[in-house]
């Protein structure tokens, strides 16, 4: 089947699994995706910062997305009815054999439904665990093929098979089909935001970044993420290196921030 008619048909197949999870889980509001980075030798880089601005407020108001050619960085910029309390969780470079199972794990010990930006080479490394994400009741979302910080540098045809591939890539191997695109770095341009409305993907950015990537110690980066405020979108990484500091934080952070009344949602 060509890859424009599997994508359409795995699309319609992922909108009536939406459709059905939605019924059966009401209490979970499920919207979709931050901007990472990677530290291991593979890919290399530093944390990038790109032309970003805040969400237009028109957005809120039944806009769509990619008309207003800029990431989501809050909850209620991409659903205002989600609740008045809710922050999400994402989780970037994944899946990773060792660091994403101890993610999962503490996930599921604090009852905590997540989004992952997975990379699609890796996701073809790791099918049983991209599958156990899905299983688990978590979002999955494209985050590329290769993690190229420099994604906006790249030809249009180059920056179609990053993210078209990883697309195709996630859904066959997870049997759903992403709803969501977070670009490398957080690097953003007209023609990233252009093809990711090709794949019907809603580019989402994020709102705390306790820099976890960088392995600057559990006190910071518990730190940064406490910050958290209603409809803050929070980044943090199961991939891209060693990531005990990150899962290790989670462990105060999760519980924390659910005394102070927050909730945490998928999107």
């Amino acid at each position: 089947m060509p890859n424009v008619d599997r994508r359409r048909a795995l699309g319609l197949l992922a909108a009536g699994a939406a459709g059905i999870a939605a019924a059966a889980a009401p209490e979970l509001w499920h919207a979709g995706p931050s901007r990472s980075a990677r530290a291991d030798g593979r890919h290399g880089g530093t944390h990038g910062k790109g032309p970003v601005q805040p969400p237009d407020p028109g957005y809120a108001h039944g806009q769509p997305m990619q008309a207003l050619h800029k990431p989501v960085r809050s909850l209620y910029d991409l659903a205002p009815a989600a609740p008045q309390n809710a922050i999400a969780l994402t989780i970037d470079d994944g899946p990773h054999p060792t660091y994403t199972p101890m993610m999962l794990d503490l996930l599921a010990a604090h009852g905590v439904k997540a989004t992952f930006n997975m990379i699609g080479e890796q996701v073809v490394e790791q099918p049983k665990i991209v599958q156990r994400i899905v299983n688990d009741g978590h979002q999955i979302a494209d985050h590329t093929v290769t993690h190229p910080l420099n994604l906006p540098a790249l030809s249009t045809a180059k920056i179609s098979k990053e993210i078209g591939e990883a697309h195709d890539q996630i859904a066959q191997t997870g049997g759903v089909a992403p709803r969501f695109f977070r670009s490398p770095g957080g690097n953003w341009s007209q023609a990233v935001f252009d093809v990711a409305d090709q794949h019907k993907l809603i580019c989402v950015d994020w709102k705390i970044d306790p820099r976890d990537w960088a392995r600057p110690g559990i006190a910071k980066i518990t730190s940064a993420m406490l910050r958290a405020q209603p409809g803050d979108i929070l980044l943090c990484h199961d991939g891209g290196g060693d990531r005990v500091q990150t899962i290790d934080a989670l462990k105060t952070v999760i519980p924390k921030l659910k005394q102070r009344g927050l909730q945490f949602v998928a999107l």
